[in-house]
């Protein structure tokens, strides 16, 4: 049986003190920042933001494999140790997490979905929370699968555009995090344009706040902000 993957996005704005250092002292700063990080031994990117977004600056995703009952704990113990020391100097927007589930709709893996542990990623990243509303979990489960073969079709016709689902219901307040990889965001709007005009976005409930961000190195991501 394959482990599930747990994935944790982290929205992080810096603070008024930390504009308040020296430059010397944000490199500082951000130096021991991504040494931590690199001690934690996950796997995680750092993404630029600022200015695509007025209230984020940087977003760390993290991937990990879920590997026992009482691993999510243990993580989150970590990420508190990790984040605490330097929370006068970085403020969580936003934290969305989740686990891959096989989906209810399509069979195996699509050669669309993203691998978390690849070392090579796009430029851009999207992602944003998603739940249905209850009127969709009434219907049938006939009914529902016709309505996620157009939506895969759809997605299909964008074979360059990745994609990663991780399934959060009853964990925080979205059902869904969508995540998407790609290289060209005018052909991604295309793709939520044509899925917005398909049948099931009747049945969507949420999908907002939808945040791009930028693909640099770590060190560069944060150079960026020194």
């Amino acid at each position: 049986m394959s482990l599930r993957m747990l994935g944790h996005f982290q929205f992080f704005q810096f603070t008024a003190q930390y504009w308040n250092l020296s430059s010397e002292k944000r490199s500082e700063f951000q130096k021991n920042f991504l040494s931590d990080l690199e001690k934690t031994a996950l796997k995680y990117e750092l993404y630029q933001v600022y200015p695509l977004h007025a209230e984020v600056d940087i977003v760390l995703w993290i991937t990990t494999q879920v590997s026992e009952n009482d691993f999510v704990a243990q993580y989150f113990e970590k990420m508190a140790a990790l984040i605490n020391p330097y929370r006068v100097y970085l403020q969580l927007k936003e934290s969305w997490w989740g686990m891959t589930h096989p989906s209810d709709y399509s069979r195996g893996k699509s050669a669309q979905e993203i691998n978390p542990f690849e070392d090579q990623r796009n430029t851009y990243l999207i992602v944003y929370p998603f739940s249905k509303n209850a009127s969709w979990y009434k219907m049938g489960r006939d009914t529902r699968q016709g309505m996620m073969n157009e939506h895969i079709r759809i997605g299909h016709q964008f074979p360059e555009i990745k994609q990663l689902l991780l399934y959060s219901t009853g964990l925080q307040d979205q059902e869904f995090i969508v995540t998407y990889e790609t290289e060209d965001l005018a052909q991604f709007s295309q793709l939520v344009t044509d899925l917005r005009s398909s049948e099931a976005r009747l049945f969507t409930d949420r999908d907002t706040p939808i945040f791009t961000a930028i693909y640099h190195s770590p060190a560069n991501t944060l150079k960026l902000f020194e």
